[in-house]
């Protein structure tokens, strides 16, 4: 079963991920999928638009912890960071729509995205710290200066869960739709940026990511070395095992 969807509009591409069996979390296959996905479009000199969501009641619930359970070595990028990186770096405008849980990457990856439309029940969470780990996804740069010092301290260090209001109050997200109509939202936006010239288009979202893309590049380098030591540590292998037994009761 294709756990990563692919289905092309007239001009807009989007990308459902579905696997609803497992609250759509995200495996290392999945990544190279929405990668290449993404690189189509950037590829494709009309395409106007990408639409990220989820199949069913939920976004993505992160990262499939059983991935970090297996020992990670070197520093070459994993394929969720080399996703991230190319989700951070097209050109193509990308628009979001969640519906239900966005937790850990599920809600980072979201920074990169040039308009994110949620459900009014949707909830995001970046429970890293809890998890033993630190902030991925460019969060450490990107967070801070989305939604503010103190609501990314609140976010990120006490791992604490956010609604759809909140999350739009805070300027995270583009904004809020009825439960189940995110995408009907985002399919607005991108029928929107159809009508506009494609090369301009282009050349206007390259202008306004430009000016942070170094930074975020050596914040996803820094990340990324951090992040595979505390996959490694104690704190977090305690971590994992505890969700699995909680999983197993």
């Amino acid at each position: 079963m294709r756990m990563i969807v692919s289905s092309l509009d007239g001009r807009c591409l989007t990308l459902t991920i579905d696997r609803p069996e497992r609250r759509n979390a995200l495996t290392g296959t999945m990544y190279q999928a929405l990668d290449q996905g993404l690189q189509k479009a950037q590829a494709d000199p009309g395409c106007r638009a990408v639409i990220l969501t989820g199949a069913g009641d939920c976004f993505t619930a992160g990262n499939d912890l059983s991935e970090f359970q297996a020992a990670r070595r070197g520093i070459a990028d994993s394929p969720a960071l080399a996703f991230l990186r190319t989700l951070a770096n097209i050109d193509v405008p990308v628009i979001a729509a969640v519906e239900g849980h966005a937790i850990g990457v599920g809600a980072t990856l979201l920074q990169h995205c040039d308009f994110v439309y949620a459900g009014e029940t949707a909830l995001f969470s970046m429970p890293f710290v809890s998890l033993g780990l630190c902030p991925e996804g460019g969060s450490s740069t990107l967070l801070g200066q989305l939604v503010g010092a103190r609501r990314a301290a609140e976010w990120l260090l006490l791992g604490q869960p956010f609604s759809a209001a909140q999350a739009w109050d805070s300027g995270f997200i583009t904004g809020v739709a009825p439960a189940g109509q995110a995408l009907s939202l985002a399919r607005a936006t991108a029928a929107a940026l159809d009508k506009q010239p494609a090369q301009a288009l282009r050349i206007s979202k390259r202008m306004l990511r430009e000016p942070g893309r170094a930074d975020l590049m050596r914040s996803f380098d820094k990340e990324r070395d951090l992040f595979s030591e505390r996959l490694q540590s104690d704190e977090a292998q305690a971590a994992f095992r505890r969700f699995f037994e909680r999983k197993a009761d």
